[in-house]
């Protein structure tokens, strides 16, 4: 039977806050390393993800169509199936859509607004809801069921290393559209010839130092979860950990994601492997 699969996507969480966060569940699975998100926030990046493409490594000379072919067929030894094919993901291009043509049973649990269900990404997911609480990687943990009968494919994105990165600060400035705050949004459309452009206020470095800590300080959250996930695991099953895209703490003068070209907003960590 093919193995089960656990996808987890650590939102917004760059290669540096993994690197500095004691990570001893993720590292029993597989040391991580550096690799590159195709987009540089949630929605295209995770479109690109439910194609069955993982994060890159930025090969040089090398057509991108053989970097393309060769991930795809990584997928064959990653959940032992021998048949699976590039062809297999055609034309639907969706990884969700192939495992369950294989016979798994396919759960996605998200945290950002942006991927919620009536978007479209959860097509070909059995079971696929957003979570009401932004983090909430403990209740994800709590409701994964395997079954003994049937390969399960479990896809989570976390919202405890995306901003505000789980602080309940009301002092915090307002980060509008893509930081996930769309409140007040249409009223500012409807009169933004009317009214002078407002500024949102900004983080001086201190903030920007203690809010990429907090950052790092998620990532070890999720770790102390990981371990009761791999616990729940049954034997053989494969794991990924990664992230969507990553983060600015002031370099550049930026801070966040989005409209942002900045490598730090594409360096993110990747770590895969089967249950210790």
């Amino acid at each position: 039977m093919p193995r089960n699969f656990v996808y987890i996507i650590m939102d917004s969480c760059r290669y540096d806050s993994y690197v500095r966060a004691k990570t001893p569940n993720m590292d029993r699975i597989a040391p991580g390393h550096q690799r590159w998100s195709y987009a540089s926030w949630t929605a295209p990046s995770h479109h690109s993800i439910f194609m069955g493409q993982v994060a890159h490594q930025s090969p040089k000379r090398v057509l991108a169509s053989e970097v393309y072919k060769k991930e795809f067929a990584k997928w064959v030894d990653r959940l032992d199936v021998p048949d699976l094919s590039f062809t297999s993901f055609v034309p639907e291009l969706s990884l969700a859509k192939v495992l369950s043509t294989h016979g798994y049973r396919t759960t996605g649990r998200v945290s950002m607004p942006v991927l919620n269900p009536f978007t479209g990404f959860k097509r070909f997911f059995d079971d696929y809801k957003l979570m009401s609480n932004h983090n909430d990687f403990a209740g994800m943990v709590n409701e994964i069921e395997f079954s003994d009968s049937q390969p399960c494919y479990h896809f989570m994105n976390l919202g405890e290393t995306h901003y505000p990165y789980m602080l309940k600060d009301d002092s915090l400035p307002i980060i509008s559209g893509v930081h996930g705050v769309v409140k007040g949004m249409d009223a500012a459309i409807a009169h933004s010839g009317d009214l002078p452009p407002e500024k949102d206020e900004f983080f001086s470095q201190e903030d920007m130092a203690s809010l990429h800590e907090q950052q790092v300080r998620c990532v070890e959250y999720i770790d102390e979860l990981l371990g009761t996930l791999i616990e729940k695991a049954p034997k053989d099953t494969h794991f990924i950990v990664t992230s969507d895209h990553g983060e600015c703490f002031g370099e550049g003068d930026y801070f966040g994601h989005g409209p942002v070209m900045h490598e730090k907003v594409f360096e993110i960590p990747f770590l895969e492997g089967r249950k210790p």
